[in-house]
């Protein structure tokens, strides 16, 4: 059985190297080289990296018995887009979805990052960035002195940095995961006053975000999920093992 998977994330790959130790040919597309470096030493899968629109997503379903889409939470505009590609493919569609996090009491919860920006403007202290090089643009606005931001290695993830006005010894390279103690010293290292992050969930390291920040007294902030539906890693592991077992 041919199975597609769009996602580099956590429960993506581990999803694609189950069934394809089950037997499924699997292919799985990713948006960077970094999450094709992810998925090296899995020789039976076959990796597309590169971003891609509904029209190329229906392209690729053709032969496919199933496309699960395990995009991180936050994206919903690519879940969209797959969603789409497999109704006009006539495709089976799974939304892999890992669970929500359930959030501190005293967190400030914003419906996304420009809104986020909005609230840090009215605060004095750093700020360290955990959203995603994406989202940089959006907090432009506030004194690039107290900014923080942790990306990726990667030449988009510092590109966005200077685009952003962040000074270079601001900027924190580095390719989690990240414990609780590494995002504490990280946090005492640069007098951290505000954690700024998005609920990415187990997977996502928001328990250890969250206990870092509380246990140097920063203020988390957390910036909500975008409303979306699906299914648990297990029950989707399940239903693509019912689909194997019908052919």
């Amino acid at each position: 059985m041919k199975v597609l998977v769009f996602g580099g994330t956590t429960e993506g790959r581990l999803l694609a190297r189950e069934l394809s130790a089950l037997g499924a040919q699997v292919t799985v597309s990713v948006a960077t080289a970094l999450g094709a470096e992810e998925l090296r030493g899995v020789p039976p899968l076959t990796v597309c990296v590169g971003r891609k629109d509904t029209r190329r997503m229906r392209e690729m379903l053709p032969g496919f018995a199933v496309c699960v889409d395990a995009t991180h939470p936050y994206a919903a505009e690519a879940s969209g887009n797959i969603r789409a590609a497999c109704l006009a493919a006539g495709v089976p569609y799974r939304r892999l979805l890992r669970g929500a996090s359930a959030l501190p009491p005293d967190s400030v919860v914003v419906p996304d990052a420009p809104a986020a920006a909005r609230w840090l403007a009215g605060t004095q202290g750093n700020i360290l960035l955990a959203t995603g090089a994406k989202e940089l643009a959006a907090f432009a606005g506030l004194d690039a002195e107290r900014l923080y931001p942790r990306v990726l290695p990667t030449h988009e993830g510092l590109a966005a940095c200077e685009a952003a006005g962040v000074p270079h010894g601001n900027i924190i390279a580095l390719q989690g995961p990240f414990t609780r103690e590494l995002n504490e010293a990280l946090m005492r290292r640069f007098d951290i006053g505000y954690l700024v992050t998005k609920d990415g969930g187990a997977p996502g390291g928001f328990g250890e975000k969250a206990q870092a920040a509380r246990n140097v007294g920063a203020r988390l902030v957390v910036i909500r999920r975008p409303a979306d539906s699906g299914e648990d890693y297990a029950a989707v592991l399940n239903e693509c093992r019912e689909m194997m077992a019908c052919r």
